[in-house]
């Protein structure tokens, strides 16, 4: 029992040898690891450089009465340009047609690319070829996009979609050449065709990425349990398209809220079709107020993560309402 007792100071003082050793030895672990990290220190500053400073920037310059014509009447205005904002009519409608022109391009080109995708993941001679040519619209310049639509397709003389309404009307026996100014009489409609018609093939992606990640085993049995394609399609494949489905609706909705380039060539702003970035364009580069736009800028980014988060939220909810019901 002395034995023990008398052994036992040595073994605390071993074990407390022994921690020390093991926290020296961790530091090297520990230093080794920040030796890992450190390489990542540039792109992480360069990062923050690059997107969080500009917009802390932007954030300063918001509350601040700025008009570049007149750079000595600069004040400090507090949140007036938000008021301002919040007040002009032509802002608010800007605001309207934003929501409108983000939810149908959405909604339109996540059924067209689901639709699209479940032709791919088919097996068909050409399959390459023809994924290649869906994929093309995606990988236009969108400036690019635009002039195609507006001149190719909208154009009232030689557009292709009053010549193949010609055409078609001269199979019935009319020969009334089509005029149709697609642009004057439907503005909304014809930024939302060139825009669904890009988004489409990255809605696409996305959802084939999920098809073709199905387990084939759990394919396998629900066709042994006798499941229809439209059984399987509701109740393994389109569950498991869940997280892809709102990854689609979150990047697309990201995007389409500060799409500029459609509204500039198309309508330039005009017939109802302003969103905010044209709106946030028009006050920075031709009303010159830098207070005013930096506010409507910052209005965008949190108008961006509303519009995500309840996108997010209603794909969710009607995952959750087919689960119970099923």
């Amino acid at each position: 029992m002395t034995a023990t007792v008398g052994s036992s100071p040595r073994a605390v003082t071993e074990r407390r040898g022994g921690a020390g050793h093991t926290s020296r030895t961790r530091r090297p672990g520990g230093a080794r690891a920040w030796a890992t990290r450190a390489p990542l220190l540039p792109a992480l500053v360069f990062l923050v450089a690059v997107t969080q400073l500009p917009f802390v920037a932007t954030l300063v310059i918001s509350v601040f009465d700025w008009n570049s014509l007149n750079p000595d009447a600069r004040s400090f205005a507090w949140f007036d340009n938000y008021r301002t904002v919040a007040t002009d009519p032509a802002l608010r409608e800007s605001v309207l047609t934003t929501v409108l022109l983000t939810a149908t391009v959405v909604i339109a080109s996540v059924l067209l690319g689901l639709l699209l995708a479940l032709l791919m993941d088919r097996t068909f001679r050409g399959r390459g070829f023809v994924r290649t040519l869906l994929i093309t619209p995606f990988l236009l310049v969108p400036v690019s996009a635009a002039l195609l639509w507006k001149h190719v397709l909208y154009n009232p003389e030689y557009g292709l979609l009053n010549g193949v309404w010609a055409w078609l009307a001269g199979l019935f026996g009319d020969d009334t050449p089509a005029q149709s100014d697609w642009i004057s009489d439907s503005p909304l409609l014809a930024v939302e065709g060139a825009l669904v018609w890009q988004w489409t093939p990255f809605m696409m992606l996305i959802l084939l990425a999920g098809l073709q990640s199905r387990p084939p085993d759990v394919m396998e049995a629900a066709r042994l349990d006798g499941a229809s394609d439209w059984q399987l399609f509701r109740y393994v494949t389109l569950p498991h398209l869940r997280r892809y489905l709102e990854l689609g609706v979150l990047l697309g909705s990201i995007y389409i809220v500060q799409n500029f380039d459609a509204v500039f060539t198309l309508t330039s702003g005009g017939l109802g079709t302003a969103n905010l970035p044209y709106t946030i364009y028009q006050t920075f580069y031709q009303a010159h107020e830098y207070g005013l736009a930096s506010a409507a800028g910052v209005l965008v980014v949190i108008g961006t993560i509303i519009i995500a988060t309840f996108a997010l939220r209603v794909v969710s909810s009607l995952f959750n309402e087919e689960a119970s019901r099923g």
